[in-house]
Formats: C-alpha cells, sequence, structure tokens
C-alpha cells in the first residue's frame, strides 16, 4: 500500500507539501499541486482517515440527525447535506431520533462519541435534554428546520412558515371561502405554531374572523390528520376550504374527505402545505407551498462549516423563502402555462423528474403512516 512518502519521492516534493495539497491546510502552487494529485492517481495512495484525525483533532466528518426513515420530507433535505458536505470533503454520520425526545438525546450522544466535527440536527417538540447536552460539550450545531428559543446559543437554518401559510388563506378567501380550516401540526414544534400563526394573519388580511374551532391538530401525522379532518367537518358550521399543514397530513385529509364522500375542489377546497413527488399527479392537482428542502440541507452545511472555521462568531438563524405551486385542489380552472412556471421555481438543482402516472391510491400508500413533522 502507497504511503505519503512514496506520494512525495513520485512528486519530487516533500512530504510536508503532500500533505498540504490533500488537507488544504496551506496554498500550493498549480504545478505542484497538479503533481501531487497525478503522483496519487499513479500510486493509488488512499489518506489515512483516522491518522489524520489523531494529528488535527478533526474527523472531517458531520453528524446528521433527522427523521429521515420516517419523513419523506427530510430525505430531500439528507440529499441537501449530503452533496454539501461531499464537496466539502466531510463525510456524514446519520441517526434517525424518530422525533423522540429521549431517543434523540440517546442518537446525538453517540454521533458525539464518534467524534464528528460537528452536527446538523432537526429538534423535537421537547429538545430540552438535547439542547443541555450539546451546550454543556460545547458541540458546534446547527438546527434544521425547526427553530428554537435558545437561538442567541445555535445557528438555525429553516424555511419561511408565516408568510406562505398566510398567503394559502388569503388565496382561499379570494375564491370566496369564509370558513377555512386548519390541520395544524404537532404541538410544541416551531413550525407548527408559525404556520398557526401565518394561519392567523391570512385570516385577518382577509377581514376574516378567528374562529378557535377551525384549528385541529393533526399531530403531522396521517392518522392524526384523518380524526382531525373529520372533526372539522362534524363541526354545526363546517370548513369549506382546508389548509394542511403538512404532507403527509394532506394525505391524511384526503382520505378522510374520500371516506365522508366529499370531492376537492368541489364540495371542500384544499390547500397544502409542503409540496411532495406526486401532489402534481393527484386528480385534483395539489395546491401547495414547496420548500426548498435541498438548499436548506446544502445551506446548514455551509453554516456548519463557517461555524467551525469561526467558532466564537456570532449564532445566526437563515430562512429560506418558499413557493406557491398554484394548481387546482383550490378550485381554480387550469392554467398550463402557470403550472409550469411554478413548477420550474420550485424544482432546485438536481430535483428529479418525477414518474409519469401515480394512482393517487399507490401515493397515499407509498407515505409513510407515522410521524411526519416538518
Amino acid at each position: 500500500m502507497a504511503t505519503m512518502a512514496d506520494v512525495a519521492r513520485s512528486a519530487g516534493v516533500s512530504v510536508a507539501t503532500v500533505s498540504h495539497v490533500l488537507n488544504g491546510t496551506r496554498p500550493v502552487l498549480p504545478h505542484t499541486r497538479q503533481a501531487v494529485l497525478d503522483a496519487v492517481d499513479a500510486l493509488g495512495y488512499t489518506p489515512n482517515t483516522l491518522a489524520r484525525s489523531l494529528v488535527t483533532s478533526r474527523t472531517r466528518s458531520i453528524g446528521l440527525a433527522v427523521s429521515a426513515i420516517s419523513n419523506p420530507y427530510f430525505t430531500e433535505i439528507l440529499q441537501g447535506v449530503e452533496a454539501a458536505a461531499l464537496e466539502a470533503g466531510y463525510s456524514l454520520l446519520i441517526a434517525d431520533p424518530h422525533d423522540d425526545p429521549a431517543h434523540e438525546r440517546k442518537v446525538v450522544q453517540l454521533l458525539h462519541e464518534r467524534r464528528v466535527d460537528g452536527m446538523i440536527v432537526a429538534p423535537s417538540a421537547h429538545p430540552h435534554d438535547l439542547v443541555a447536552y450539546l451546550g454543556r460539550h460545547e458541540v458546534p450545531t446547527v438546527f434544521l428546520d425547526r427553530v428554537l428559543p435558545e437561538k442567541a446559543r445555535f445557528d438555525q437554518v429553516c424555511a419561511e412558515n408565516e408568510g406562505p401559510t398566510a398567503r394559502l388563506v388569503t388565496h382561499l378567501a379570494g375564491l370566496g371561502h369564509r370558513r377555512i380550516g386548519l390541520v395544524a401540526g404537532l404541538p410544541g414544534l416551531s413550525t407548527t405554531s408559525e404556520r398557526i400563526t401565518g394561519y392567523r394573519q391570512g385570516l385577518a388580511a382577509a377581514g376574516l374572523a378567528h374562529d378557535e374551532d377551525l384549528v385541529v391538530s393533526g399531530n403531522s401525522e396521517s392518522a392524526g390528520a384523518e380524526r382531525a379532518t373529520v372533526a372539522l367537518l362534524s363541526l354545526p358550521a363546517p370548513p369549506t376550504a382546508l389548509v394542511t399543514a403538512n404532507n403527509a397530513m394532506t394525505i391524511g385529509a384526503l382520505r378522510a374527505l374520500r371516506r365522508e364522500g366529499l370531492a376537492v375542489p368541489d364540495d371542500i377546497a384544499l390547500c397544502c402545505f409542503d409540496d411532495f413527488a406526486w401532489a402534481d399527479l393527484f386528480s385534483p392537482r395539489l395546491t401547495a407551498v414547496a420548500q426548498p428542502s435541498r438548499e436548506i440541507g446544502a445551506q446548514a452545511v455551509r453554516v456548519l462549516l463557517d461555524r467551525l472555521a469561526a467558532p466564537d462568531r456570532p449564532a445566526r438563524t437563515v430562512r429560506l423563502p418558499c413557493t406557491l405551486v398554484h394548481r387546482t385542489s383550490c378550485g381554480c380552472p387550469e392554467d398550463q402555462d402557470h403550472d409550469r412556471a411554478a413548477d420550474a421555481r420550485s424544482a432546485g438543482p438536481g430535483r428529479k423528474t418525477e414518474p409519469s402516472a401515480l394512482s393517487a391510491h399507490s401515493a397515499q400508500s407509498a407515505l409513510s403512516e407515522k410521524g411526519t413533522a416538518s
């Protein structure tokens, strides 16, 4: 197996120069850098990551704790994190906290014990133990998607929530709806509280009174949203339009409406927060707020790398804008040109082309019944 000394001899440089080229610790002349890279390629040299970490106290690895397995939304964020980390020369160690505070604290400790250089975490609704652990051990951390009151202590990256939710409400009000229901997410999450705030802002902007009975928690999951939708439909004066606050709850709401024999949008209009792969393939096609999921993940990596480079810099919260993808479930007619433009705006770099056909039943089955808070 080739060593760094073998690379240095082949390239005609010192071992220190090889180290600078491979680790990026000091600028090297372009022709010297190329000679080293050519020697590395010719000899098949593989850097000893463990040895390097012992010398530098850095493993060039990032711990990522998000519910990527149970949440399709976080799967796209993971892709953004992975691409940005790889580009920066970092590897990922991934753990799924399942949105459970006790499990969350455990997996973060395990990642920390693997000596990751920093962490990116989507905190649960009750992250007190998590925050205490990260603060006590001074772990460089970026909170993802959900923001915490402790924002002065940690960097955070998330999407805008209030304005986009308000826009859904004002759009429905503009179509003549006066009783607009909200299937809200898991209590305790910042995304839930911010989307409720946005819902109220939208009502106020449209001159509509806020009715507490029209806001029901779906606990950020499909089954919970199905129950919440049934409760809304059972009101003496049920809503004529619904806003669902994440992708899984949209599926639950649709299931409840179908069970009650109601057609969207003829009997009830529907708009949702979180665009997802099959939203354009339902009948009717779902009007949705699209979050820049992959860019959120990539931005989290960039913020973490900034923190590692300057540990004493002030903490910051980065919010990324969302896009309203206008389709037909709200009750608007087909507008192909508008749809194509909206889809283009919501599709980030590398967004995959969606399959040409998918039934609503298959799409509903494909989304997990587990909690999918976002």
